[in-house]
Order: structure tokens, then sequence, then C-alpha cells
């Protein structure tokens, strides 16, 4: 018999190849440029306001002058604060609909919920935490309200990539550990778990971006306009980058532009950040996946 007939460079299907690939390529391109453009355009303008000063003073002048520490330390204990309440439960939430709960009306009635709730506008979960929050549990305006709404936030976005991504391994896995004698719980804990650590951190990282980057859910619930010191509790309200720029961009006549886009160069920087650590992680975690 006679072999199936090789793609070569003068077959059809060969150029329909190298078309489809080209043009991929060239729409990559076009869609990487704007964002190229815009962080570029950041950094020419914030770079001159970044100094030791503007990271490390407090504000003065009605915030046009001095630095912006309050601001930095504050969207570091509000992600920190989303961190700790959300991870946790929605991981728990994620490992019980992947692993324990049965397949039937009420659990994809759950999954609808939790995708429909992902998509709720933030003004919404910030209206929701100033109702239960800050008036009902009486909290007020603190770091600890705003952390919760903004876990509630969060929640959909890490519960719904954390059980695909234990949904992805492969179900051989599961089948070998718990004929060796182990338990469900020791199965997921030992050998699903650490398979799926990639795709949970990227559904982590995501939500936790979202948190950091949003204004209105902690406008309502931890964040004030002019606060000249750092929080000392978790009961204290806090400044915050994304709420401090939307004030100094709109509400603050004179305010210098070098300011306002050093502001969003740090918060730019921040973010980033935290991809990087979550991108690190998540190559060493792939590097030692099984499968």
């Amino acid at each position: 018999m006679k072999s199936d007939k090789l793609i070569t460079p003068r077959s059809s299907a060969y150029l329909v190849e190298r078309i489809g690939f080209s043009t991929l390529a060239i729409l990559s391109f076009l869609l990487a440029v704007p964002i190229i453009g815009v962080i570029l355009y950041i950094i020419i303008h914030g770079a001159p306001a970044i100094s030791w000063e503007f990271l490390s003073r407090m504000p003065s002048d009605g915030m046009k002058a001095g630095g912006i520490l309050p601001a930095i330390v504050g969207t570091f204990y509000l992600t920190l604060g989303t961190a700790i309440f959300s991870v946790p439960l929605g991981i728990a939430a994620a490992i019980y609909l992947s692993e324990y709960a049965p397949e039937n009306r009420l659990t994809r009635i759950i999954r609808i919920a939790i995708i429909n709730l992902a998509g709720i506008p933030s003004i919404v979960y910030g209206l929701f935490g100033l109702g239960l929050f800050v008036i009902f549990l009486k909290l007020g305006t603190s770091i600890l309200a705003a952390s919760l709404t903004l876990s509630i936030m969060t929640l959909p976005v890490i519960i719904t990539t954390t059980e695909e991504s234990l949904r992805a391994v492969p179900y051989a896995f599961r089948v070998v550990s718990t004929s060796l004698g182990t338990s469900r719980w020791q199965t997921i804990r030992r050998v699903v778990l650490p398979q799926a650590v990639p795709g949970i951190l990227t559904g982590v990282i995501l939500g936790l971006e979202r948190a950091a980057g949003e204004t209105a859910p902690i406008l309502f619930t931890g964040a004030t306009f002019f606060l000249p010191q750092l929080p000392n509790s978790p009961l204290d309200a806090t400044m915050a980058l994304p709420y401090h720029l939307f004030v100094i961009s709109t509400q603050v006549p004179g305010m210098p532009i070098q300011i306002q886009y050093g502001t969003v160069l740090v918060l730019l920087v921040f973010v980033l950040g935290m991809n990087i650590v979550a991108t690190v992680i998540r190559s060493r975690a792939r590097a030692r996946r099984q499968w």
C-alpha cells in the first residue's frame, strides 16, 4: 500500500495552512500593538513623577503634593484581605462542586448562578456591601467591609476556574490513587490539587487583579477621599490607588498630570507584579505536572 500523500510546499493544503498561520500572527500583532502603546504612553508620562518621596510620603496640599504611600498600603491591605476571605472559600466550593456534588438539577442551577454572578456590575456589589457589611453588620466604612465586598465579587471567578482546573485532571489519576487504598480526600489533596495548581493560580490572580483595580465596591465600603496616615486596624478606612486615581483625575482642580499618570503607573506595576509572581509559580507547577 502506498503511504498517505505528504503535505508539500506546493500543495494547496500547505498554502491554506500558511495563510491561516500568517493571519493569526497578524491579528495577534494588531491586538498587542494598542496594549503596548497604552503601557508605553503611561510610562512616558508617569515615570517623571516616580521618586522615593512620591512612593514613601503622605499626601499633602489637597493631594497636589507629597506622596501616595497610604494609597499603596491600602491597596495592598484590600488585596490581602480579599485573598484571605475569597481564596480558601472559592477553592473549597470548587472542590465540592467538582469532586463531591452529584450531577443533578440543583448542582446545575448553582453553577449557572455562579457564572451569572461573575457578570454582575461591580457597582451592584458595592451597594450590596454597603447594605450588608457597613449598615446591617455595623462594620462601618472599613478595610474589613471593603475586603468582604471584594471577596464576594471575586468568588465566582475563583470557583469557576478552579472547578475547570480540577475537572481537567485525568480521571485515571483518581482511579490509580483510590486503588492504592487512599481515601477520596487524600486523593484530592495529594494528587488532584497539585496537578491543578496552574489553573487554580490563574483564577486566583484574575480575581485578585480585578479586586485590586476596582473603584465602585470600595467607594461605598472602605475607601476614603483623603487620609494622610496609615490605617491602624481592619476597622479603619483607607485610601486605595483606584479610588485615589479617580479623585485626583475628576475632583481635584489643577492636579499636575504627572501625578495622575504616576499613580496609574504604580497601580499598573502593582498588578503586573502579581502577574509575574503568579506566572513564575505557575511555570514551576507545570514543569512538575505529570500529564
